[in-house]
């Protein structure tokens, strides 16, 4: 099944998000920043990247700008899960290389539906 990582200083976030995806049968790893979300994904090879905006250390427009300069994550999907809705970041957002955004609070089983249509496509 797909490995996925999921970028978040919120740890009650990393885990709803763990717990509803590995019920599906992917394989998530977590990580709590940006900085440490690049260090990950350098280790290791993922399907998906789901990441906050927000957060300390390096936030996950920074982080999605870092990933798509190298050529191993120019192809990854990247969904931002986060609390804002501001249009101007949604278009920085896009223009960064993120490929879709869900807002929190999140609906478990809209998060599997949409990661399963990320990775279908």
């Amino acid at each position: 099944m797909a490995a996925i990582l999921t970028v978040d200083d919120s740890v009650s976030i990393r885990q709803a998000i763990k717990i509803a995806l590995t019920g599906e049968g992917y394989d998530v790893s977590e990580a709590g920043d940006g900085a440490q979300g690049i260090a990950k994904a350098d280790a290791g090879r993922f399907d998906l990247i789901i990441t906050d905006l927000n957060m300390p250390v390096m936030d996950g427009l920074t982080m999605i700008r870092q990933l798509r300069t190298k050529p191993a994550h120019q192809g990854v999907p990247i969904l931002f899960l986060t609390t804002e809705s501001d249009a101007e970041i949604k278009a920085q957002a896009k223009a960064a290389g993120a490929t879709g955004w869900l807002t929190k609070p999140f609906d478990p089983e809209q998060l599997v539906r949409i990661v399963k249509k990320v990775l279908a496509s």
